[in-house]
């Protein structure tokens, strides 16, 4: 697991943190029964069912730093569909995870704000343990400062504010702690690489969680119209691929509003909706057994009988008609999670 001495020291250099009190090396170590924390030193940290099951084609997901659209644009159409139960989700740069086990050079973590009923903290799932920084001083950080939370589906991080070299290309729903803001750039931390610079028009900055305004339906739906296109990823959860439920929730959670990981759960919370009712935001769901069996599938209503959805392995994301064969014989309701649809 990295540490993260180097960008310490240059906050302390440049004048823009005065004091932390840090000791590195023993960073976020686990009390009693408490668990160990840390956060994602990646773009998107893979969640794999169990450790070391990676095939060749599988390892640019599986370095630091990751290369997703190496890993993504080399598969073929079977690779990508062996991933299928051989993932469970991603974690973004900069989130927390609590480390619920370890074997050789692997972690098994609990991803948090990834509501599951699986575990209490967070989704579980197998990573490299390279993919994680101990977390204290960036922790620190982030209590101290504003965030910037990226708002297009990807950008990238630069290691100075002129643009002329390129760090790291993160997805949607990253939050970094910011510094200052500087003509059209921000000044924010990573977890364990230092102060980087990134776009002001790829991001929107808030003072806390708490500070992201309310969305309305059209707000949700632009969000998610900016991914049309994108190649499906099981387990996906950034701007790099996603799976059906990784969509929905990515979507929602730019907009400020938390719902669980997966479809089936998702199917369980926020408001029923009557078909009739369906209103633009509102999430549609798909079981199997003409739709009273296990609900597999989940697609975002936006009007005229039509969702947005994240299909398949051989689809990308797009929009289809909800009641169309292949969806409409399946079709096992519908979830409101926005107070309001204005």
């Amino acid at each position: 697991m990295k540490l993260m001495k180097k960008w310490l020291v240059g906050l302390l250099s440049v004048g823009l943190v005065t004091s932390l009190s840090v000791n590195p090396t023993n960073a976020e170590s686990p009390k009693g029964n408490e668990l160990e924390t840390a956060y994602i030193d990646v773009a998107a940290s893979t969640l794999w069912v169990e450790p070391n099951i990676l095939r060749p084609v599988d390892e640019p997901s599986a370095t630091n730093p990751v290369d997703l659209r190496e890993w993504t644009s080399s598969m073929t159409y079977e690779e990508k569909l062996w991933l299928v139960g051989n993932l469970e989700s991603q974690a973004l740069l900069g989130s927390k995870v609590t480390i619920l086990e370890e074997q050789g050079e692997w972690v098994k973590v609990a991803a948090h704000e990834q509501p599951t009923p699986r575990n209490e903290v967070g989704y579980p799932g197998w990573i490299p343990k390279d993919q994680l920084t101990d977390g204290t001083a960036f922790s620190m950080i982030k209590e101290r400062f504003p965030f910037a939370l990226v708002t297009s589906p990807t950008t990238w991080l630069y290691d100075d504010m002129r643009k002329s070299s390129e760090f790291m290309e993160i997805s949607m729903n990253t939050r970094l702690p910011v510094l200052k803001e500087i003509g059209n750039m921000l000044l924010v931390v990573t977890p364990s690489d230092g102060i980087k610079w990134l776009p002001t028009e790829d991001a929107n900055v808030y003072e806390s969680k708490e500070d992201v305004p309310n969305p309305t339906a059209d707000d949700i739906l632009d969000t998610a119209e900016k991914f049309l296109g994108l190649p499906y990823l099981w387990a996906g959860m950034s701007g790099f691929g996603f799976d059906c439920s990784g969509f929905t929730h990515t979507v929602y959670k730019t907009n400020g509003i938390t719902i669980p990981r997966d479809s089936s759960v998702q199917a369980k919370h926020g408001t029923p909706v009557d078909r009739e009712d369906l209103q633009k935001g509102d999430l549609i769901f798909f079981a199997y057994d003409e739709g009273k069996g296990r609900v597999h599938h989940v697609g975002m209503y936006i009007g005229n009988g039509k969702m947005i959805h994240s299909p398949n392995t051989s689809s990308t994301v797009r929009v289809d008609d909800y009641d169309a064969p292949g969806y409409g014989e399946e079709y096992a309701g519908a979830r409101r999670y926005l107070d309001s649809n204005e």
